[in-house]
């Protein structure tokens, strides 16, 4: 009679075999005699026995399990990646531990050392903010030492070491692009709005700051903005607080502070895109919600969690030829909030 508390032990018992030699059969290992397997799948069979992860990854090199690490889960894009990252290493048998370590570097490496504990095959670092914001190595060590275990993978971050890769979105040209746009519009006063200091934001910020250069126009302190917060009624009242602060456009980082920059314009009574043109970033549901709709650059989040899974497949399963570092270029999504 079957017994669904039955487990590796007690199907390597009643097979008479190793449990070593049952994980193998669960896996499909082809270091089993066609005899042997025959016996263990019938006594899995009559017994109802259903293989948990961590018994296909007894008596193996594998878990066939991914840590991902995000700072900050509730962040649309990066709950977005997480959903792209598990469908497509689900659909190729590996089971996914998902943490969230937020912002403080003490935290960062406290989680990456518990998947690691995990027996994790790989580990996933969604968002820009785990590659530091480029001034010092230090902020990225523990993601070399973590490499010295497991490959480490970056989605939308440059982190340089062995055994880790990275994809990234080029949004320096990106914002480069949009703002040249701008520029050729006649807007001479460009508002940059940023909420972090990370690496994908430093990319922005110079592609920003080459655009204006390359078209004559100063690079102005007082019209970069660091926000401590991307709600979108804090964007908005941090404007109003600015009562000499004259732009005719504003390029912000993400979709949310965008529309940040949308209310503060209802309010101040400034017609979109007439007397004021506004991009944002990641092709959101923020950006379709806006009203007017946002013009925003598509980041390719899909695009970038297929590359990340579809290289991390290729390195589990020993190729040794797999890219590094990988560039997805992004594109402009022209919306009403613009009229270029």
């Amino acid at each position: 009679m079957s017994d669904n508390t039955r487990n590796i032990y007690d199907i390597a018992r009643l097979a008479g075999v190793s449990i070593a030699t049952v994980s193998r059969v669960v896996n499909g290992s082809d270091k089993v005699s066609e005899k042997t397997r025959r016996r263990v799948l019938q006594v899995i069979e009559d017994e109802g026995y259903t293989p948990n992860v961590f018994a296909q990854g007894l008596g193996l090199n594998t878990m066939h399990t991914v840590g991902i690490l995000v700072p900050d889960i509730s962040d649309l894009y990066m709950s977005t990646c997480v959903n792209f990252l598990e469908e497509e290493l689900h659909a190729n048998n590996y089971e996914v531990i998902l943490s969230c370590s937020g912002f403080d570097l003490a935290r960062k490496k406290n989680h990456v050392e518990m998947l690691l504990n995990k027996r994790i095959d790989a580990l996933i670092l969604v968002g820009s903010t785990y590659a530091g914001d480029g001034r010092s190595s230090a902020q990225t060590d523990y993601i070399r030492d973590a490499a010295k275990s497991v490959p480490v993978f970056v989605v939308n971050g440059l982190v340089e070491g062995d055994n880790v890769y990275c994809t990234v979105c080029d949004d320096r040209k990106a914002t480069r692009d949009v703002t040249t746009l701008l520029i050729k519009r006649g807007r001479k006063r460009i508002l940059f709005l940023s909420d972090s200091h990370s690496y994908s934001a430093q990319q922005k910020l110079a592609g920003y700051e080459e655009a204006l250069t390359s078209n004559g126009l100063p690079v102005l302190g007082e019209l970069r903005l660091a926000l401590g917060n991307h709600e979108i009624r804090c964007v908005r009242d941090l404007l109003l607080q600015y009562q000499n602060l004259a732009f005719d456009a504003a390029v912000a980082v993400e979709d949310t502070i965008a529309v940040g920059v949308m209310k503060y314009a209802a309010i101040k009574g400034l017609k979109v895109p007439e007397d004021l043109e506004i991009t944002g970033y990641n092709n959101s549901v923020v950006s379709i919600a806006a009203t007017p709709e946002l013009t925003s650059i598509d980041g390719r989040v899909e695009e970038i969690c297929h590359e990340t899974a579809a290289r991390l497949l290729s390195v589990l399963s020993g190729k040794t030829d797999v890219e590094k570092t990988v560039s997805i270029e992004p594109l402009i999504v022209r919306r009403s909030t613009t009229d270029f």
